[in-house]
């Protein structure tokens, strides 16, 4: 195994037990302190609001923009209809030839990454195999490139291999390295971030449901609208914004004991909307979106599901687009059926 991947193996193990290491033994650990340019290119997250009040997180060279995101205490991640996942590591620009020399130079003299790797990163960085004084000669020019690993250490997350490559401004990067930055990678990281208001309906005829009454079930039109996430690196100009529009609400009962308005229990929006609210006189109609329940729920509640599920597309640098895996998010809630009383006279 590379030392590389030891090494970053070892700042994964030292994260997770909270212990404290010198960051400048980890030749891939990213500083919260690195800058490139004015954008920090640090591990640790940092906030600034700019002057519209947009709110702009830094994480792992990319810039997040979550002004449009979800809010709420029940907001929460979407779950990929697919096994599709984001990136679990990726390749940005984190260093001028000046901080790379910085970065690197202390960890060749406490000499504890071995003598034979670190002669080997002296020939590629100094001595011209393929970089000449951490190529000094092309400051401003461009950024050596490295990788970031997703703060969650999902599976995957050690495989960025790649040693620290340069990158010409306006240049792609080299053929062949997979998750280098790109506004589709950007897009995939953005998708992860964004967050979606809670999924309890509003349940009516208000109070608990009556057995083989229908119960209305809604969302608030004006919570469940496009929510978006933009991810952009700016010090090479590329963007790419996530955006999650919803389009239905699958109901279910708790219990086979029960109809769904629609028989398949998927509500469609329908001109923005998600069911449609209860009003007086619509009693003996059956709901757009809803449930009849066929027996009481006795002493409890039946936990009633309510699933949303929305659609990804995004937009990027260049007249980039596509889709990505719809999403869903959804929570339980209880619901008390009542039978209905009847007076004798």
């Amino acid at each position: 195994m590379p030392a590389v991947k030891r090494v970053s193996q070892r700042l994964a193990i030292t994260v997770a037990f909270g212990l404290v290491v010198p960051l400048l033994a980890l030749p891939h650990a990213a500083h919260a302190d690195d800058a490139l340019g004015e954008e920090s290119q640090g591990s640790e997250q940092s906030a600034e609001v700019g002057g519209d009040g947009t709110m702009s997180v830094t994480v792992g060279g990319v810039v997040f923009d979550r002004s449009k995101n979800g809010r709420g205490g029940s907001a929460g991640a979407l779950r990929s209809s697919t096994s599709w996942a984001p990136p679990p590591c990726w390749y940005a620009p984190k260093y001028t030839p000046e901080q790379l020399q910085k970065h690197l130079e202390p960890i060749w003299e406490a000499g504890s990454t071995g003598h034979e790797w670190d002669a080997a990163q002296r020939d590629r960085y100094v001595e011209g195999k393929p970089y000449e004084d951490f190529n000094k000669d092309k400051e401003g020019e461009g950024y050596f490139w490295d990788s970031f690993v997703n703060e969650g250490f999902p599976p995957g997350w050690d495989s960025c291999e790649e040693q620290i490559f340069w990158v010409d401004r306006g240049d792609p990067p080299p053929a062949g390295i997979e998750d280098a930055v790109t506004p589709e990678v950007l897009a995939e990281l953005a998708y992860a971030e964004i967050r979606v208001p809670g999924t309890e309906v509003m349940l009516a005829p208000a109070g608990e449901a009556k057995v083989n009454l229908p119960t209305w079930a809604w969302l608030d039109g004006a919570e469940f609208r496009p929510v978006s996430v933009t991810a952009s690196v700016p010090v090479i100009g590329i963007e790419a914004t996530a955006t999650a529009v919803p389009v239905s609400l699958e109901i279910e009962p708790g219990t086979p004991d029960a109809e769904t308005f629609p028989a398949s229990g998927v509500c469609e929006i329908d001109d923005g909307r998600i069911g449609e609210p209860y009003a007086r006189g619509k009693a003996d109609r059956d709901p757009p979106c809803g449930v009849r329940y066929l027996r009481s729920s006795g002493e409890g509640t039946f936990p009633l599901r309510a699933t949303v599920t929305w659609e990804i597309e995004w937009t990027g640098t260049g007249g980039a687009g596509g889709d990505l895996p719809d999403g869903t998010f959804g929570a339980t809630q209880d619901v008390v059926v009542q039978e209905i009383q009847a007076i004798n006279r």
